[in-house]
């Protein structure tokens, strides 16, 4: 089997937690905040059906830009519309670095009891971790429709915000920019950096 077969297997289940829990997160605080939307469109569920879109996980595999299905919500429906839809938006990312670090430390924790797992069990869950991570920065850049957009418009006074929603019409524009230069680099790269500390900070109690 080639390397890209393997990598492509192995990195499959790394895919798939991060699309899935990053949008039942989003779903899951929305209910709380009482939207309602994301259980009526049957989004409250960790059934991978229900959250992947299989274009866009393709091409995750292939371009590393893809995308899941969006988790549709009803502002309105929320007792403080703009702090609650900073909610529902930091809750995806925050999804994706609980199950990275859960990874991380279940791992930690079997190699030191219980022996080193193989080597291809230690490559599915590096991935998994991996793929967490970058879910979560990827998604906190601040382009539309990527959740850091919702929380810089939330954030700006209301002029500045309608002048933000403008930029939606070059947002693929800029997020192929981005993936097609260094800039995505510049900024991940530091923040992997920043997250790697954290995780290495907060095994150190433990272990």
């Amino acid at each position: 089997m080639s390397d890209f077969l393997i990598g492509l297997v192995a990195g499959l289940p790394g895919l798939i937690i991060a699309m899935v829990i990053h949008e039942y997160a989003h779903a899951r605080m929305a209910v709380a905040l009482g939207d309602f939307t994301p259980r009526l469109m049957g989004r409250l569920t960790l059934d991978p059906r229900a959250h992947i879109d299989p274009i866009g996980l393709i091409m995750l595999f292939l371009v590393r830009f893809g995308w899941a299905k969006p988790v549709i919500i009803n502002p309105n429906n929320f007792k403080k519309p703009r702090r609650d839809d900073i909610l529902v938006s930091v809750a995806g990312p925050a999804a994706n670095l609980i199950i990275a670090f859960v990874t991380l430390f279940l791992l930690v924790l079997f190699t030191k009891y219980a022996g080193r797992p193989s080597s291809g069990a230690i490559y599915v869950l590096r991935l998994i971790i991996i793929y967490n991570i970058n879910f979560a920065i990827f998604n906190m850049i601040p382009v539309p429709p990527l959740d850091g957009s919702h929380i810089l418009r939330e954030l700006l006074p209301r002029d500045l915000a309608y002048q933000f929603d403008r930029l939606e019409r070059y947002s693929f524009l800029i997020l192929i920019v981005f993936l097609m230069t260094p800039i995505l680099d510049w900024v991940f790269v530091p923040l992997q950096r920043v997250v790697w500390d954290l995780f290495t900070a907060l095994l150190s109690i433990f272990f």
